[in-house]
């Protein structure tokens, strides 16, 4: 096999499918990249079972062939070559040389014919949204998903179409992150569970054009979502889905519509008093026209109001402060409603259409502060 192609698109591709590499395996071939050029085209594949990626870059194939490179090596070689053109040739050994201007690197290969290549796709089940909105929806529910392996589901997010619009849910126990948005076209009822390690990797390598899309296609285990000249293929996560509309509610006692930024700048402020690991609540205590909050730890204390506007009743409150931040770095709004039953009860941050909902739990606290 040989092949020429310049350092830009060499690096992108081999940058895009090492987001499939495993860390750590007892299967040494799943630590490679695939470099398949038998097809015509310059094809970079990794796959660690759960998740696969596969991308073509442009470039002149000179011989065809195929050949599995580490791909730690690989990307290290490749991101510290000069910024022209890269020369990748093999032999029948494996043996891989990989030139550019003055530089030439020598490395040994493993044959392809042990690699895992992605599952084939049934494109008949599928549906298509922009690149901007995929990217946009990873980004604001994200952060929400459990990291506990113990429960599976809640490490991934729940996909479920339901005619012309696609529902993306979140939670890990102690908050629920829900988008709402309006697909191009209708389709049949779907809900599965992806996990948000795919999520995660895709919404690092998509490109996140308003003008592009991607296609995500169902099958039974699997999904599959395709762009521009990649396609990610995961295991889907298999299992019934916390039933979140029991949760919501659009009861309340007090409602305020504050300035999002304002809110988000005195929460961050108050953390400075917090060290990581610790626990403390921030209070927050809503009276008419102002919002006043407070946090005391052992570092020190910090009281600060700002202006909202109340209808209900007055009412004081505890977060854990990072919950908060997270939920109102993803929200665009300049103003948003916060809705809240009781000191013990869960809050929603909300839209009046709903495009967004937050729900946090509150936390036990002493008015001694």
């Amino acid at each position: 096999m040989k092949f020429v192609c310049s350092k830009a698109n060499l690096l992108a591709g081999v940058q895009t499918v090492s987001k499939a590499v495993p860390n750590k395996t007892t299967m040494s071939i799943l630590e490679c990249i695939l470099v398949d050029t038998t097809k015509g085209n310059i094809t970079l594949t990794a796959n660690d079972m759960e998740l696969g990626i596969e991308t073509v870059i442009q470039g002149n194939i000179v011989e065809k062939g195929v050949i599995a490179l580490d791909a730690k090596i690989f990307l290290d070689i490749v991101r510290k070559l000069p910024d022209n053109d890269i020369t990748v040739e093999t032999d029948e050994n494996y043996k891989t040389t990989i030139t550019c201007e003055k530089a030439k690197f020598n490395i040994i290969g493993k044959s392809g014919e042990d690699f895992s290549y992605l599952p084939s796709i049934e494109r008949n089940d599928s549906i298509l949204l922009s690149q901007f909105s995929l990217k946009e929806v990873v980004r604001q529910t994200i952060f929400s998903i459990s990291d506990n392996d113990t429960n599976k589901i809640m490490s991934g997010e729940l996909f479920e179409i339901t005619d012309d619009k696609l529902k993306v849910v979140s939670l890990d126990g102690h908050r629920v992150s829900i988008r709402n948005i309006t697909l191009k076209n209708s389709y049949p009822h779907k809900k599965v569970i992806v996990p948000g390690k795919t999520l995660s990797e895709i919404s690092k390598i998509l490109p996140g054009d308003v003008d592009k899309d991607v296609h995500i296609f169902f099958m039974d285990r699997h999904i599959v979502f395709e762009f521009e000249k990649t396609v990610v293929v995961s295991r889907l996560i298999e299992g019934e889905y916390l039933r979140i509309e029991q949760m919501l509610s659009n009861d309340y006692e007090t409602k305020v519509t504050v300035n999002k930024r304002v809110l988000l700048e005195c929460i961050d402020r108050a953390t400075l008093l917090v060290k990581e690991g610790d626990k403390k609540p921030i209070i927050i205590n809503i009276l008419d026209g102002v919002m006043e909050l407070k946090i005391n730890s052992i570092i020190g204390s910090m009281n600060e109001d700002i202006d909202i506007q109340k209808s209900g009743k007055d009412m004081m409150i505890g977060f854990n402060p990072n919950f908060l931040i997270d939920a109102l770095k993803v929200i665009d709004d300049d103003d948003i409603d916060i809705y809240l039953v009781s000191a013990k009860a869960p809050c929603f941050i909300r839209d009046a259409k709903e495009n967004y909902i937050y729900m946090i739990l509150p936390v036990n606290f002493t008015t001694v502060q």
